[in-house]
C-alpha cells in the first residue's frame, strides 16, 4: 500500500554530490523528502536518491496518498491503513536510521503476496550522535528536536480535526501511529506533551491510534499519574493516544548502561516494563518480549531486538492493527500478561491460530 519512502529531519546536511548526507547536528530548520519505494538499501543511505520538498509540497502528497486509502466499514476498523511515524533512537547515525526506517516499512507497509501493507510510514530523524560515548548529548539533541516534532504533530492534530469536523469520523480513510525506539521514546513523550498543552489539554480526539514505544529509554513511571488529572508528560501521552504499549526485554544491555550514566531512582520502561506499583491509565500496557525472540540468533545487545526478530515485527504488525489486547494474548502471539485476563477465544467466536502463527 505504500506509495514512497517520506522522511522529515531537522539534521543539517553535509558534503555535496553524491557525498551529500545528513549529519549529526541540528540546522534549527525542518526538511521534507520522499524518495521512490525502488530505492535500494544502499542507495536509500544517499541524500542524492531523496528529493526535497516544501513542507506544503509534502503535505500535499501525504494528503493525496492517504485519500487513495480503501474507505472500510466499522465492522473492518482493523484493516484501515495507516499513516505510521517512526522515530529512531540514540547511537543512530542518519544512515543507521534511514536503513531501519527501510526494513521497517518493507516489512509492514508495503504490498506482499502474503499480506496487504499497513499503509505509509514516515522517518522522523533527528541529530543523533551515533556513538555511545555521545549518550548524554543525545539527550540533549533530543529535547530540543521535541520542539520540531511537537510542530510536526501539532499539524496533523489540526488536519485530522478538521476532516472530522468536515466529513465526519466515519469518513477517515487512515489511522495515525507512532513507533518510537530508545530515546526516540523521550522525543515523543515530550513533543506530545507540548501538543497536549498547546492544544488545551484536549480529551475528545485521539491524535494517534497506537504509539508503540520499543526499548523505550524513559522512565518507567512514565503514566504514574494514571486516571488523574494532572500535569505530566505521561498525562499528554495518555490522553492523545488510543492505545500505547511498551515493547521492552531484560536482556537489554543498553538500557543498562543508561540507567546507569543517569540514574534518577526509576529503572527504563524498555528494560524493565511498566512499574507495577503505579495505577496506570487503561490505555497503557506492556509486552516482555524476551520469550519471543528465536532461540540461537544473536541479537547482539537486544536493544534492537524487536525490530530485528520476525516474531516481534508479527506482533507489532497486529498491534498497529488494533487487535485486542486479550485477542492477541489468547493467540499467543503477545505473551501472557497478568494485568490482561485472558478470555477463551471460543466463547468470542474466534477460531484459535495453530502454534501461534499469524
Amino acid at each position: 500500500m505504500a506509495s514512497r519512502y517520506w522522511m522529515i529531519s531537522n539534521r543539517k546536511p553535509t558534503g555535496s554530490g553524491k557525498n551529500r548526507k545528513l549529519g549529526k547536528d541540528e540546522e534549527g530548520v525542518v526538511r521534507y523528502y520522499v524518495c521512490p519505494l525502488s530505492t535500494t538499501a544502499v542507495e536509500i543511505r544517499k541524500l542524492s536518491s531523496w528529493k526535497e520538498l516544501a513542507p506544503d509540497a509534502f503535505k500535499a502528497e501525504l494528503v493525496a496518498a492517504a485519500a487513495a486509502f480503501p474507505l472500510l466499514d466499522d465492522a473492518h476498523q482493523e484493516d484501515q491503513r495507516h499513516v505510521t511515524v517512526f522515530v529512531h533512537g540514540y547511537n543512530n547515525d542518519w544512515d543507521g536510521a534511514a536503513s531501519r526506517y527501510k526494513s521497517i516499512t518493507d516489512q509492514l507497509f508495503i504490498d506482499n503476496p502474503n499480506q496487504a501493507g499497513l499503509g505509509e510510514c514516515i522517518l522522523f530523524t533527528w541529530p543523533s550522535d551515533g556513538s555511545v560515548g555521545g549518550y548524554l548529548p543525545d539527550r540533549q539533541d533530543a529535547r530540543r528536536s521535541a520542539d520540531d516534532l511537537t510542530n510536526v504533530l501539532s499539524a496533523l492534530y489540526d488536519w485530522l480535526v478538521s476532516k472530522q469536523g468536515v466529513t465526519g469520523a466515519k469518513a477517515c480513510r487512515a489511522k495515525t501511529s507512532i513507533i518510537a525506539h530508545s530515546m526516540g521514546a523521550y522525543v515523543v513523550e515530550q513533543a506530545m506533551y507540548d501538543v497536549w498543552n498547546r492544544k488545551n489539554r484536549p480529551l475528545l480526539v485521539s491524535l494517534i491510534n497506537q504509539m508503540l514505544l520499543v526499548a523505550a529509554d524513559v522512565d518507567n513511571d512514565l503514566f504514574s499519574s494514571g486516571e488523574m488529572i494532572g500535569n505530566t508528560p505521561g498525562e499528554g501521552m495518555a490522553n492523545l493516544a488510543y492505545r500505547i504499549t511498551a515493547l521492552y526485554t531484560g536482556l537489554d544491555s543498553v538500557l543498562g548502561t543508561s540507567a546507569g550514566l543517569k540514574h534518577f531512582g526509576k529503572r527504563r520502561l524498555g528494560r524493565s516494563g511498566l512499574d507495577s506499583s503505579q495505577k496506570l491509565p487503561d490505555n497503557v500496557w506492556d509486552i516482555d518480549l524476551t520469550s519471543k525472540f528465536e532461540p540461537g540468533v544473536d541479537y547482539g545487545s537486544h536493544h534492537s531486538a524487536a525490530l530485528d526478530s520476525p516474531a516481534c515485527m508479527a506482533l507489532i504488525r497486529e498491534l498497529l492493527r488494533g487487535i485486542d489486547r486479550r485477542i492477541l494474548v489468547a493467540r499467543g502471539v503477545a505473551p501472557s500478561n497478568e494485568s490482561i485476563p485472558v478470555v477463551p477465544l471460543a466463547s468470542q467466536g474466534v477460531a484459535p491460530v495453530p502454534g501461534g502463527a499469524l
